[in-house]
């Protein structure tokens, strides 16, 4: 009977760590949500399953830092570093949320993941593309 108990322990954690390997990490918004009509300033929180968060120059496996994509046609080159502008704003810090001063309009936002040099992971890592209407 011992013998039965530690085999089932054993495939029980095999089991229990093959589906955290197998899980695809995902990124997503927390706020704002799709179509939301926002007026002031407009507060992003990004969310991150499966992966970790570190700062830019850290490289550290199955970890990366945000990047929200305002109004960018997607995909883009993912073997090349994200662009620097007012379309492509970094979160090198690793941070997880912002307060962007947007002006009246609607925008298209998605967040994308990089790795320590700004360079998206060769699975790229991406949410949903969401609409918001400033007023």
């Amino acid at each position: 009977m011992s013998h039965w108990r530690r085999n089932i322990k054993k495939f029980a954690l095999i089991y229990l760590i093959s589906q955290f390997l197998l899980t695809e990490p995902e990124l997503y918004f927390i706020e704002p949500q799709d179509k939301a009509i926002i007026s002031g300033p407009v507060k992003v929180v990004f969310g991150l399953k499966d992966f970790g968060v570190a700062p830019a120059g850290y490289n550290i496996n199955n970890t990366g830092h945000h990047h929200l994509l305002i109004n960018v046609d997607f995909p883009i080159d993912f073997t090349k570093p994200i662009p620097a502008d007012s379309n492509h704003i970094h979160f090198g810090k690793g941070q997880t949320e912002t307060i962007l001063d947007l002006p009246k309009g609607e925008y298209r936002l998605r967040l994308l993941l990089g790795n320590y040099v700004h360079i998206p992971h060769s699975n790229p890592i991406y949410s949903e593309e969401i609409l918001i209407t400033v007023n």
